[in-house]
């Protein structure tokens, strides 16, 4: 068999799999279906939860739904399902019903050759239940006895739900040994290792240390055995065969068509992994003029090295490794795509770019951890905020985070500039603040903003048109009431709400939620929405906990109070 319409990395593994699928797969969490003109979504929904579910039981990764199989003898026979409509809208359609809004890992289109000449065959790459979480459509979860489709038994459903998150990062790979680590790449981590700490005494001893006691003293080494998270960033590539799904990066380089021009895969160890892949990119100067009056035009590259390595790593940090995939670094003429298996941990941007967001926990604990000891991600959870920062600071388009697959996250980094009034707007405005520039930048992106940030917006002058049909405008805000506005509307800085609540308790000794949320809701700026507003007041409370500023008094949430610390 021979495998047409997917790039010439991923035919030979694809072949592979579909043999596997067809020869020996276990009935369970494979199926196999004609589906030569239609297939009815509540159909497919429900084999969805039914192998999903039946992954998770067996320990496995993921599940397959293939379609142009007959079921019965295996043979190739091919599938005419939305040949003409297409499958991008697929994905979404079985979000909207299952458990969690997980969809497909992937859909793989491909044309195999067969007695009767080439056949389409589709592939649904289906992931395992969460931990915890049986997946269910329409409320009902599925199971499978041997071929026939059904309801998941009571005891299975108990098993899935008996699961616990286990970080995958820790997990021990019991045949691996710290022989089948890079020599180097261990260099390398003791030398940022030491950069990061940036003490003598520290140097000293790491510098005296085996390899083996560095690597215990980091916890990549777990009573003397190798975890993934040591494999990952320190592994020979040679040994990648160890992991039970191998990580992978690829660089693709795009024409003016939007053709796959070159590209690169890349293997383990990945604590080099940015620095290889990015000396496969064009970093070009760019000139532009952002304002009128200037007579010279900025010249600048196309992208910022040290953002492009806050997401990358990013991606390393953040990926989910136990439902397979890989990394993708896609270059195109004037943006720059990256994506990594995972759904975003902080379930939108507006909340990760706020200034006191805490993540409320790592994917890769020990990953994390190891990456911030190497120097390679920040411990403070900014590094979002500072990615948008930089390309606000170049006037350029901010970031794109999108996350319509529920298990990938893709941000689009741009190159260029896309409007020129935002430019404008920008450059005669440079103190305006990070959450005002991404409701503008929502605008020249055509994307919808909600009314009250169109009516501060339009106050402002820097967008004109009738909602929802807004652009943005170069016009300065220049008058007394604008800038009056800007004040009201521009948030004060989260100092200010904490002496607020600190000063309340002083007087009153303890304060509920509700007593905290009309002391302080309407001093927030007014282009925050409603629900942006108790995101601050939860966020804010959130982070003067964890600073031991307040306390709760009391174990029922509900009826729980906020006080002062006892002094001891």
């Amino acid at each position: 068999m021979t495998l047409f319409g997917v790039s010439t990395e991923r035919s030979t593994e694809l072949l592979s799999t579909l043999n596997k699928l067809i020869d020996n797969w276990e009935n369970e969490v494979v199926e196999f279906k004609e589906a030569n003109n239609n297939f009815k979504i509540d159909k497919i929904g429900q084999y969805f939860s039914a192998i999903s579910n039946e992954a998770n039981l067996k320990s496995l990764q993921y599940g397959w739904l293939v379609f142009g199989i007959r079921n019965k003898d295996k043979s190739i026979v091919g599938s005419d399902y939305r040949d003409s409509n297409g499958l991008d809208s697929l994905k979404q359609e079985i979000s909207d019903g299952t458990t969690g809004g997980i969809s497909f890992i992937d859909i793989y289109e491909v044309y195999v050759n067969a007695e009767k000449g080439k056949k389409r065959v589709i592939m649904f790459q289906i992931p395992a239940a969460a931990a915890g979480i049986p997946t269910g459509w329409k409320d009902h979860y599925y199971g499978r006895n041997g071929e026939s489709l059904g309801a998941l038994s009571i005891e299975e459903l108990d098993r899935i739900r008996g699961t616990e998150k286990r970080d995958w990062s820790r997990q021990i790979i019991s045949e691996a040994t710290i022989d089948h680590l890079d020599k180097n790449a261990i260099l390398l981590a003791r030398q940022k290792y030491i950069e990061k700490m940036n003490r003598p005494h520290i140097a000293e001893e790491i510098n005296n240390m085996s390899n083996e006691e560095f690597l215990t003293k980091t916890k990549l080494l777990i009573d003397g055995k190798i975890t993934n998270a040591a494999m990952l960033l320190l592994g020979n590539e040679y040994f990648d065969y160890l992991f039970n799904s191998v990580p992978e990066a690829s660089w693709r380089l795009y024409d003016s068509k939007k053709d796959v021009k070159d590209y690169e895969i890349f293997k383990i160890p990945f604590i080099t992994l940015s620095d290889r892949i990015f000396e496969k990119i064009r970093n070009l100067t760019y000139r532009y003029m952002p304002n009128q009056l200037t007579l010279f035009p900025t010249e600048t590259h196309q992208y910022d090295m040290w953002l492009l390595r806050e997401l990358m790593n990013n991606c390393i940090a953040h990926s989910d490794y136990s439902i397979g995939g890989r990394i993708y670094l896609n270059e195109f003429e004037d943006e720059i795509v990256l994506t990594n298996p995972g759904s975003f941990l902080p379930g939108s941007i507006e909340v990760a770019l706020q200034k006191n967001y805490n993540p409320p926990f790592y994917r890769n604990q020990l990953l994390a951890e190891s990456m911030v000891k190497f120097n390679m991600i920040d411990t403070q959870s900014m590094g979002i905020r500072r990615v948008f920062r930089i390309q606000k600071e170049k006037y350029f388009p901010l970031p794109d985070y999108d996350f319509s697959y529920r298990q990938q996250v893709n941000v689009t980094v741009y190159g260029r500039i896309i409007n020129e009034n935002y430019t404008r707007v920008l450059f005669n405005n440079q103190d305006m603040d990070l959450e005002t520039v991404y409701l503008i930048d929502r605008v020249q992106k055509n994307k919808r903003i909600n009314r009250d940030a169109a009516k501060y917006l339009k106050k402002m002058g820097f967008v004109e048109g009738k909602y929802p049909n807004l652009f943005v405008s170069a016009k300065i805000a220049d008058s007394i009431d604008e800038k009056a506005q800007y004040v009201k509307n521009k948030a004060f800085d989260d100092e200010y709400y904490r002496q607020l609540i600190i000063n309340y308790l002083k007087k009153f000794n303890s304060a509920t939620k509700d007593d905290i949320r009309q002391l302080i809701i309407t001093k927030l700026p007014d282009v925050l929405s409603a629900s942006q507003k108790e995101n601050k007041i939860r966020n804010i409370l959130y982070g003067m906990k964890q600073k031991g500023l307040i306390e709760k008094e009391g174990t029922n949430n509900k009826n729980s109070k906020w006080i002062l610390p006892k002094q001891k």
